[in-house]
């Protein structure tokens, strides 16, 4: 029982929560960039390099045993069971690293401009001079040493 008491307690911290809630928001936003990548931006670029689409560049590294190639797209080949590399695939996911990375650095220069307009806390305490201890701003007496301020 007391193994799950303390897993209990580790796992309803406030920091445990809130990195759990992140990571599927992530992965949420994750699926939505992925989706405009795929869908949104590389169709017309696609188009604007005569048709093109991208998920389909690959290089057959071996023939499949169902078909000999060629294989007019990356399911063809799929289907015939050909070792490929697929590197329009990759260069779709380095495209949606590359919107997630900015959006990330938008968000976090956004909170970084928040914390610095944050107004700076009023100074209340003061060192004394004799002793070196923290005390009230309005202090005329050291209240450790009993040295006039």
């Amino acid at each position: 029982m007391g193994m799950f008491k303390e897993f209990k307690e580790f796992a309803m911290r406030g920091n445990v929560v809130d990195m759990a809630v992140g990571i599927v928001i992530g992965a949420a936003f994750s699926a939505i960039v992925k989706s405009m990548v795929d869908d949104v931006l590389m169709p017309p670029i696609g188009l604007l390099l005569g048709g093109v689409d991208f998920s389909d560049f690959f290089v057959v590294l071996k023939e499949g045993a169902k078909a000999a190639a060629p294989y007019h797209n990356l399911a063809d080949a799929k289907a015939a069971g050909a070792v490929t590399l697929n590197f329009g695939l990759f260069v779709n996911a380095i495209i949606s690293f590359t919107i997630v990375a900015f959006a990330l650095f938008m968000l976090v220069k956004g909170m970084n401009r928040l914390r610095a307009n944050e107004a700076p806390k009023p100074v209340t305490t003061k060192k004394c001079p004799h002793c070196c201890s923290d005390i009230a701003i309005e202090a005329t007496r050291c209240p450790h040493c009993t040295s006039q301020l």
